[in-house]
Parts: C-alpha cells; sequence; structure tokens
C-alpha cells in the first residue's frame, strides 16, 4: 500500500513539474541581455516584421505573450524552423493554428539557430512589456532630403536673376538721367552748369560704346557655354527617372505605413552584388490571406495572382506562371562596379541613404545622382563601421586614430569600383 502511495505521489509530482515546467520555461528561458534583444530587434526586422507585429495582429498572430500559449519553447522553435513539417506530424496546437488561419503556410526559417529564435524572444517579450508611445531612436541615421552641393538649376537661376537685375539698373539710371536733364531745361541753366550736374555720358552712347558690347557679349557667351557643359554632364543621369510599372506596388503602404524591412522582399542585399528583384512567392507569403481588389479581376493584387497561376477563390495553384516585366530603375554603367553587401552588411549602410525617403514613395523614383563624384563625395565624408569588426578595430589601433573615413582605406582607389 505504501508503496503505491509513493508512486501516485511520483506520478502526480511529475505531472506538476511537466505542467509548470510547460507554462513558466519559456519566462525562464529567454535572454535578458541588451546584446541578445538587439541581436533579436535586427532579426526580428529582417525576417518576422512582414507579418507579425508584436502586440496587434497583421497577416498573423500578435506575439506578445507567445511563448505562454504556445505547448513549450522546443514546440516554438520547431515550428518557426518548418512549420508545414509540425502541422503534417499532425500536432493538435499546430493543426489548430493552421486552420485559423485559413491554412496559410508560415515560411520556413531553417536557417535561423535556435540562439537566434531565442534572441527574437527577448525581443518580443521586451517590446510587449514596454508600454505604448513614441519612441525616438537617438542613433537612428537621418534621411537625408537631397544632394548637399548647390544645384546647377540654382546656379542658372542666379546668373540670370544678376542679369535681369543689371538690365533693370541701367533702365532705372536711364530714366533719372533724362528725368535730370529735362528738369535742368525747365531750370535754363547755363551749358557750363549742367556740365558740372550732368555727366556728358547718354545711354544711347553707353549701349553703342564697345566696352557695353564686349560686356553683353561676353555674358551671353558664358550663359551658353555653361549651359553646353550643363548637358554634357547630365548625359546618362537618370535623377528623378520614375517609370510607370506592371504592378502598382506601393512602397508607402509597404514599407511606410506596414513598416515591412527591405531586406524581407530584397533577399540578395545583405549577401550579394544585386539586391535582387522580389520573387512574387515572396508577395504570396501575405497576400494568400491580403486578397482585397480582387475581385474585378483588375485589381493590383489580382496581377500578382496572374503571374504565379494562384485562383483566390480556392487557394489554389494552377501551374501556369508568367514573368512580371518589372522597369529597373537605378542603372550603373557597365564600367562601373557596386557591392550590395559591402555597404550593407559590411558597412551598416542604411537603403535611404541612396534611395532616399523609399517609405515616402507610392511610386519608385531614382533619388540621388549616382555619379562618381556622388560616390567619391560620399566615401569622403563616410565613417569606417568599425564596430565589432576586429580587423578595422586593429587598423584603427596602427593608425593612432580614433575614426578612419572610407577614402582612408582606399575607397578613392580607382580598382575599387572599376574593372
Amino acid at each position: 500500500m505504501m508503496k503505491y502511495r509513493t508512486c501516485r505521489h511520483l506520478i502526480v509530482t511529475s505531472l506538476l513539474v511537466f505542467l509548470f515546467s510547460t507554462q513558466f520555461v519559456s519566462a525562464q528561458e529567454i535572454p535578458t541581455e541588451p546584446a541578445a534583444i538587439s541581436a533579436g530587434e535586427a532579426l526580428f526586422k529582417a525576417n518576422c516584421k512582414s507579418c507579425h507585429k508584436v502586440k496587434e495582429k497583421l497577416v498573423g498572430p500578435a506575439l506578445a505573450g507567445v511563448e505562454g500559449r504556445v505547448p513549450s519553447i522546443q514546440w516554438l522553435k520547431d515550428w518557426i524552423h518548418n512549420s508545414a513539417k509540425v502541422v503534417a506530424s499532425g500536432d493538435e496546437y499546430a493543426v489548430k493554428i493552421y486552420a485559423e488561419y485559413n491554412k496559410s503556410q508560415m515560411t520556413a526559417f531553417t536557417s535561423l539557430s535556435d540562439e537566434q529564435i531565442m534572441n527574437i524572444l527577448a525581443y518580443v517579450k521586451k517590446e510587449a512589456d514596454t508600454p505604448a508611445g513614441p519612441v525616438v531612436d537617438p542613433n537612428a541615421p537621418k534621411v537625408p532630403t537631397g544632394d548637399p552641393a548647390i544645384s546647377s538649376t540654382y546656379l542658372d537661376v542666379i546668373l540670370a536673376g544678376m542679369i535681369i537685375i543689371l538690365i533693370l539698373l541701367l533702365v532705372i539710371l536711364g530714366l533719372i538721367v533724362s528725368a535730370l536733364k529735362k528738369y535742368l531745361v525747365q531750370k535754363e541753366l547755363s551749358e557750363e552748369d549742367k556740365e558740372e550736374v550732368v555727366s556728358p555720358y547718354s545711354v544711347g552712347s553707353i549701349v553703342q560704346s564697345p566696352g557695353f558690347i564686349f560686356l553683353i557679349v561676353f555674358i551671353v557667351a558664358a550663359v551658353g557655354f555653361k549651359t553646353v557643359i550643363d548637358g554634357l554632364y547630365t548625359i546618362g543621369i537618370q535623377q528623378g527617372y520614375q517609370p510607370k510599372q506592371p504592378i502598382a506596388f506601393s512602397h508607402k503602404i509597404h514599407a511606410g505605413q506596414f513598416e515591412i524591412d527591405c531586406k524581407y522582399c530584397h533577399t540578395g542585399v545583405m549577401k550579394g552584388k544585386q539586391a535582387s528583384i522580389p520573387s512574387p512567392n515572396i508577395c504570396m507569403n501575405c497576400h494568400v490571406q491580403i486578397k482585397s481588389g480582387t475581385n474585378t479581376g483588375e485589381g493590383e493584387i489580382a496581377k500578382i495572382y496572374k503571374a504565379v497561376g494562384f485562383d483566390p477563390a480556392t487557394s489554389q495553384y494552377s501551374g501556369k506562371t508568367e514573368p512580371i516585366q518589372w522597369v529597373r530603375i537605378h542603372n550603373l554603367p557597365d564600367l562601373a562596379y557596386f557591392n550590395h553587401s559591402q555597404h550593407v552588411n559590411v558597412g551598416g549602410i542604411e537603403c535611404q541613404t541612396c534611395h532616399g525617403p523609399i517609405q515616402e514613395m507610392d511610386i519608385v523614383k531614382q533619388y540621388s545622382l549616382l555619379t562618381m563624384g556622388w560616390c567619391i563625395n560620399c566615401h569622403r565624408t563616410t565613417d569606417v563601421s568599425a564596430k565589432g569588426n576586429a580587423y578595422y578595430d586593429k587598423l584603427l589601433e596602427v593608425h593612432d586614430k580614433k575614426t578612419m573615413k572610407v577614402e582612408d582605406i582606399g575607397g578613392l582607389e580607382c580598382s575599387k569600383c572599376h574593372y
């Protein structure tokens, strides 16, 4: 009898331990270090932000308190790595979530390590515990408002304004001289007195003088020469180029209103030369559920469905696909080499530095000049991002400097950008 009671006590104790560990292990395992939270924030924005918010439902559920809703942390890790596999295993909670969200398949993140997932949970928990309110990051990079240099157009306007002012001054001077002559005629002064008061030069004699003619010819020639030079410098420059695209994709809605990270769609920006054009499959991660604008068959989302062969009524793929003929906006000459990953991943440069306030654009345009001089000016003024990079830390130590510009590490060498 005693053995039975002891066995029963052990069983009950084990069950209680299991239940309590299931409910509270998440809070114990989630890291609280600032470094983990910071790393989790970057991972969340790059991988999760397009479908999830912390305190509000977006495409997927709000993530606040997720550690207390799921069966266990390990279950959550398995779900993030491959949700389809968890659903296929017949897991009751996974099947329930899958059905609740209209059998929408969550993207598999097989590349995320367990540590990275815990960092994401650390960031989510920190955000969930933070009271709502505007938070301004003092270290956030400022979006440039344009080319800091005075544009050629402004110089032309200034030059034209100076010429107009000069002509007006000559006209006013002529009127003054004419009025003064009439006044002197009325006063009936002697010729000797008139010569003392009024210059013998008239407007006509000044205009016909060789010096004045030379000045006018010189100004006209200078303006014409400058116009020709400006025209030559603008060959191949597409600043402001804003073509109409086959699908009216709005960055203002996606990157601005919904705060989708650029790197979620432009997947090549962190690891390759090209930022890459997002594939329709990335669009379908969200638009399997978001189907507004497809009722008439003429909506912009319907064009995506047509490209991937998706029927929104049945949520089935036909297998018939067709490419989307996007129009390229940013072009560099073949002789110039530019690598996105070198600038974004290594240099820590924000997309807005070159592409402008993309989150405010309904229709994307080329914001910057993208000329050689524009790039060189950036290399002369931009500090090298040495944080967390032992190579640059050592370089700064050797040169006895606190900061280094890009030009100090070969950023102005011709072979860096030209083959």
